[in-house]
């Protein structure tokens, strides 16, 4: 039971996360250095990635999988967090830095993928 709502949530933390890329492109472009090139389309690509991943994460047949590339993904994003923390870029949505917020928030990205994993593993 809590698992599965864990589940959902974590699913639903990503969609709602994937939209916001569609709402704050800029915010979550700047978060990524401007030598590399294309830096909306990422923003968009990854919103979509995050989409469907909490769609994988939610059937069980590809729960299990899906655990295992969406924590890949957090942390081959981890890198911007960091860069954004480091620059003191502002959060997506935010016009100031909270420079103490910028490096709490990459703590939670173990966290995250540990929450990810743990929601997905099936049941022996």
């Amino acid at each position: 039971m809590v698992k599965g709502i864990g589940l959902v949530l974590f699913s639903l933390f990503f969609i709602v996360a994937g939209v916001i890329h569609f709402t704050q492109v800029e915010g979550f472009a700047a978060m990524i250095p401007d030598v590399i090139p294309f830096r909306n389309l990422i923003v968009y690509v990854t919103g979509v990635i995050e989409w469907i991943l909490a769609i994988l994460l939610l059937i069980p047949s590809t729960r299990r999988q899906a655990g295992i590339w969406t924590a890949v993904y957090l942390v081959l994003i981890f890198p911007a967090n960091i860069y954004a923390a480091i620059a003191g870029i502002p959060a997506p949505g935010s016009e100031e830095a909270n420079t103490t917020l910028l490096w709490v928030r990459l703590l939670f990205q173990p966290l995250l993928i540990w929450w990810v994993l743990a929601v997905s593993k099936v049941q022996k």
